[in-house]
């Protein structure tokens, strides 16, 4: 069933707020080709280990410590303390809203593990297992790879950048043992595109590509690599070509995408249906099922967006995603309370900037007594995570450009933005760094950008919304007027407060 009979891309976004810490189905590479190297003795450490339930607070402690280990004691302290400051605020928050889980048992001990088991089962249980394996199998380097994947998607699905380093760790020692190994080359890919370095994660897709053309993982990364590079035309082929080799839910998503970004709404909606229809486990069902929600969303269609998210939820009523993709749209319908009772589930387990922000602005938007202070709270977390993130190796400069420029050093906004444009130029670092320009005074420089942001036809009301206030700030009325309109016709509740200034920007200038 190939999506082209309708056309469409991608689901990998990293940088916009719709795919960022999603968590892609495809998280398993194909089985072992080969027979265990011989036994070997590990280091005295041993394999990563981290606990069967999952990292908690505690952890993110440790990790912030850890980072400092190679003789850097000054920014080991400074991330101890904000791991701490990170570990506290979300104690509190999994108290407030009942979000603790018990830590669940320890695995057995298995001499073979099946890195299919990544994609549908419990992550930390054959997490563990791999690490049982990997101390009698030292020299097994498809275990090794399959380990370094599996702690890419626990730095994902749990919004924890210390497992970065890990899988770094364990995908290097694969390929020590297997130069050429087309899992461990293609968990290269995927762990760059996870730290966003989109240029790295395109060099080892295609070194991956050149051992294994039909890898589904490494053809994923490659189109999300030239997507988040701003190769769009590229990205289309690129989707093209693994929808001819390797037709599933992982490139159906992303071939949707590809649409999206062209404007291209229907395609997007169809192919992901055929993702859909096309899905067996709770896992494939819960993501694309999120994806259609997030779809509807953009196109304001809230009462579709509830239902994708109650379906995604149906499948596994403990993804994240989809438990923040209904808090939007219950916002936005006006379920307020639902909302911010949802963000703070989801911002007790999954500390992502998005999340947090969010869940800022609805404080902001509610205005009960001490929500400012509660909002203040949660923009310093993002702070926070960024610290974490960029000490786990990963570019923060579009997550920083993006939170700061509203809710935090808008000088520190513009520097990132403008770092993040040098690297690549795509509608969201456009947006983001038109954005930050504005907000720094120079609405001249930012006029360009904003208009780069939307001329690919991506319907989103963000980028319009920045646009509108960007032409009004330029004496261009006539201009902000209509896009201030386009991007509340299209998405009227698409954000707590930027929604209510677009309404007042847009009574100001008639």
């Amino acid at each position: 069933m190939s999506p082209r009979t309708n056309d469409d891309e991608t689901g990998g976004r990293d940088e916009s707020g719709r795919r960022q810490g999603t968590t892609d189905p495809e998280t398993s590479p194909r089985p072992p080709a080969r027979a265990p190297a011989a036994e070997a003795d590990l280091p005295a450490s041993g394999p990563e280990e981290p606990p069967a339930s999952g990292p908690g607070p505690e952890d993110r402690v440790a990790a912030g410590r850890r980072f400092g280990a190679a003789g850097r004691r000054g920014r080991a302290l400074r991330l101890a303390g904000c791991a701490g400051l990170l570990a506290v605020a979300l104690t509190g928050g999994a108290i407030a809203v009942g979000a603790g889980r018990a830590p669940g048992p320890v695995p057995v001990a298995s001499s073979a593990v099946d890195p299919g088991a990544l994609g549908g089962g419990d992550l930390d249980t054959s997490v563990a297992a791999l690490q049982t394996h990997l101390r009698t199998q030292p020299k097994d380097a498809d275990s090794w790879a399959t380990l370094g994947l599996a702690y890419v998607e626990q730095a994902r699905t749990k919004g924890d950048p210390a497992r970065y380093p890990q899988a770094q760790r364990a995908l290097e020692r694969s390929l020590s043992l297997a130069p050429d190994d087309d899992q461990a080359l293609a968990g290269r890919a995927a762990l760059a595109a996870a730290r966003h370095d989109f240029a790295d994660a395109l060099t080892y897709a295609d070194a991956a590509l050149r051992q294994n053309p039909y890898s589904e993982r490494a053809l994923s990364s490659r189109i999300d690599a030239l997507v988040e590079l701003g190769r769009y035309a590229e990205a289309s082929k690129a989707a093209e070509t693994a929808d001819d080799r390797k037709p599933g839910v992982p490139v159906f998503t992303r071939y949707a995408y590809v649409h999206e970004l062209r404007g291209d709404v229907a395609t997007a909606r169809r192919v992901l249906a055929q993702a859909l229809a096309s899905a067996t486990s709770p896992g494939d069902i819960a993501y694309v099922s999120t994806q259609l929600g997030q779809l509807a969303w953009n196109q304001g269609d809230y009462k579709a967006a509830l239902a994708r998210y109650a379906r995604a939820l149906a499948a596994d009523d403990t993804y994240l995603p989809a438990l923040e993709g209904r808090a939007r749209a219950q916002a936005a319908s006006g379920d307020r309370a639902a909302a911010v009772k949802g963000m703070e589930t989801v911002v007790s387990r999954w500390p992502l900037p998005g999340p947090l922000v969010e869940l800022g602005e609805l404080y902001e938007a509610r205005g009960a007594a001490g929500d400012r202070d509660r909002a203040r709270r949660q923009y310093a977390l993002v702070n926070t995570w960024i610290a974490l993130a960029r000490a786990g190796g990963v570019d923060v400069d579009l997550d920083t450009a993006l939170a700061a420029a509203d809710h935090g050093d808008r000088s520190a906004a513009l520097r990132a933005a403008r770092a993040e444009w040098g690297r690549r130029h795509t509608v969201h670092t456009a947006d983001a760094l038109a954005w930050a320009l504005h907000v720094n005074g120079r609405d001249t420089q930012a006029l360009p950008y904003a208009r780069r942001a939307t001329a690919t036809g991506y319907r989103n009301a963000v980028l319009l919304y920045h646009r509108g206030m960007i032409e009004l700030a330029t004496g261009h009325r006539t201009d902000g007027r209509a896009s201030l309109a386009s991007a509340l016709r299209l998405n009227p509740g698409f954000s707590p407060l930027g929604a209510a200034a677009a309404r007042t920007a847009l009574e100001g200038a008639k």
